[in-house]
């Protein structure tokens, strides 16, 4: 928490808009910004946003200048801001860090942090644990039921609590997506376990070879040509070897014995019968030959043949592989096949871990609904009790808890909802809260969280909209309260709440040369009562300065 020393120390703003050059410096408590409208209050909001690294565009950069330049000065960094800045690489040995932001005319950005390069995304995460600014946005994201839960788990402290569900929620998480995937995966490798088994059966059953495809056709191929063959080889048999006398082996035994007979006066027929006596054996030869190339199973072989064949060229058609690529891709099934491990195992054991992990997770979401519940009632109460304080004793805020869900934040819808008027049924609170209420209802919540919220400075800016009166007196009152926890800073347009401050600046708007000018002065008692009596009557009258007094006396007096 905040412990008094000076947070936002300095603020320098260039070339920003119709402000040429500012400086200020600020108090550790409240320190408010009064000024006539357009004076150029809500541009030094811009310049403290611009260097907590929010969006800046070049139309804010001051007409003929090259760049913008807006710097701040932090002090007595909380612990939380230090540790950022050391994991960012940044040194704070003295305590002190400078932001400094520059516009350029051409749009383009850069950042520093204590004059080393920066970048947006830095100064946010820095800056988002330095300042908590509130204007009429800020406002409205309490209309957001998840910003309801955050300030209701900010009060409750239940932050390690739920860390620690958090934590159990992300593990079933996790194993619940890994679980699902390994399911998925199972199921596919079943169905790819089918379909490789389906195959491999088939392909088996072609009991193939490398080279079996044209063999085989060609095997078929003479088998449908049998009959044509075996009248052929009959044929040829019969004229060489038969019974009748006309079969060549005989008419050549003819022949010799003719040629034999003569070869007493013709020696070259002796000859002649010699060389028959070697062509008749060969005859013989070819004869038997013959024979054994009749088959008598070529009917029953080629019906055998079609169908394999016919198989094979089915399976070639149906995978677009030739013969000798299904051996392979047989043998490439057989290795997926064998791969293809189940995962039963594992699915179990993740599956015994997901219930007692959802087990562990239900445990813990119920410990947090019931701090919840236990924090809601409370936080309530001193809701209501600021709230009274602040001029608004009939408006009754209640956090309702109601069951959801489980997600990363519990199990927990949290809403807000509030009672305008007495007997008035409890209705949400985005639905019948004005800009005014509001207002008054972010300070009480502010006021609440001051021991619980560790940004050490506060910025209001319109925190006055829709009030006057005793409820702006109340608001200065209850805000000087807060600064006593932490530095607040603070636009205003009553006199009630800026005659509360511990420190005043004046914003003015001056035309010199042409030229809108912005400058800031920090006002002392006397400057304080004409800027009140400004703000009462606007004119700044004996009995508007009267007053004037009386309110500053009165705050003093309550220091």
């Amino acid at each position: 928490m905040y412990g008094g020393d000076v947070l936002l120390k300095e603020l320098s703003i260039e070339n920003l808009a119709v402000i040429e050059r500012v400086d200020a410096t600020f108090d550790d408590k409240f320190n408010v910004f009064t000024g006539e409208t357009g004076a150029g209050k809500s541009i030094l909001i811009g310049g403290i946003n611009a260097i907590l690294g929010q969006r800046t565009t070049k139309d804010i950069v001051r007409t003929g200048a090259p760049k913008a330049v807006i710097s701040a000065v932090f002090d007595e960094l909380p612990a939380e801001a230090a540790d950022k800045l050391a994991e960012l690489g940044f040194s704070t040995e003295d305590g002190e860090v400078m932001l400094t932001r520059e516009i350029s005319a051409d749009g383009k950005s850069s950042a520093r942090i204590n004059g080393r390069t920066a970048t947006a995304a830095m100064l946010r995460e820095v800056g988002s644990l330095l300042v908590d600014i509130h204007g009429q946005h800020e406002n409205r994201i309490l209309m957001s039921n998840d910003n309801q839960r955050d300030i209701l788990d900010s009060y409750g402290d239940i932050g390690e609590a739920l860390e620690d569900y958090r934590t159990k929620f992300r593990d079933f998480s996790r194993v619940s997506r890994r679980l699902k995937t390994l399911r998925e995966e199972n199921e596919n490798r079943a169905f790819k376990s089918e379909r490789l088994t389906a195959v491999i059966e088939e392909l088996e059953a072609l009991n193939l070879s490398k080279g079996d495809g044209e063999r085989l056709e060609s095997e078929l191929e003479r088998c449908r040509s049998s009959a044509r063959i075996r009248a052929a080889l009959y044929n040829a048999y019969g004229c060489l070897y038969a019974e009748e006398s006309s079969a060549a082996t005989d008419m050549l035994r003819e022949a010799r014995k003719a040629l034999e007979s003569v070869s007493d006066a013709e020696p070259a027929a002796g000859e002649l019968a010699q060389r028959l006596d070697e062509i008749i054996p060969e005859a013989e030869d070819i004869a038997s030959e013959i024979i054994s190339l009749m088959r008598d199973d070529d009917d029953y072989r080629r019906e055998e043949l079609a169908d394999r064949v016919s198989a094979i060229k089915h399976a070639k058609r149906r995978y677009n592989m030739d013969s000798d690529e299904l051996v392979d891709y047989l043998e490439q099934c057989r290795g997926e096949l064998a791969e293809l491990g189940g995962m039963e195992d594992e699915i179990e054991e993740l599956s015994e871990r997901k219930h007692i992990l959802a087990e562990e997770v239900k445990s813990r979401a119920d410990n947090i609904t019931a701090l919840r519940t236990a924090a809601a009632e409370k936080l309530s109460a001193e809701i209501c009790g600021e709230l009274s304080f602040l001029a608004m004793p009939q408006v009754k805020i209640v956090f309702a808890v109601k069951p959801d869900k489980i997600t990363i934040n519990g199990r927990d819808t949290v809403e807000m909802l509030i009672s305008a008027n007495a007997g008035e049924e409890l209705k949400p609170l985005n639905k019948i809260a004005s800009g005014g209420e509001l207002s008054r209802i972010m300070l009480a919540i502010k006021s609440v969280l001051a021991d619980n919220d560790g940004i050490p400075t506060l910025i209001f800016d319109e925190v006055d909209a829709g009030i006057s009166g005793r409820a702006a007196q109340k608001v200065g009152i209850k805000l000087a309260e807060t600064a006593r926890k932490r530095q607040v800073l603070c636009i205003t347009h009553l006199a009630q709440i800026a005659s509360r401050a511990d420190c005043h600046l004046l914003i003015e708007k001056q035309t010199d040369g042409g030229r809108t000018f912005t400058h800031i002065e920090r006002l002392d008692f006397e400057g304080r009562k004409s800027e009140l009596a400004r703000i009462i009557d606007g004119e700044g009258s004996e009995s508007s300065l009267k007053a004037a007094e009386e309110m500053l006396t009165e705050a003093m007096k309550n220091e």
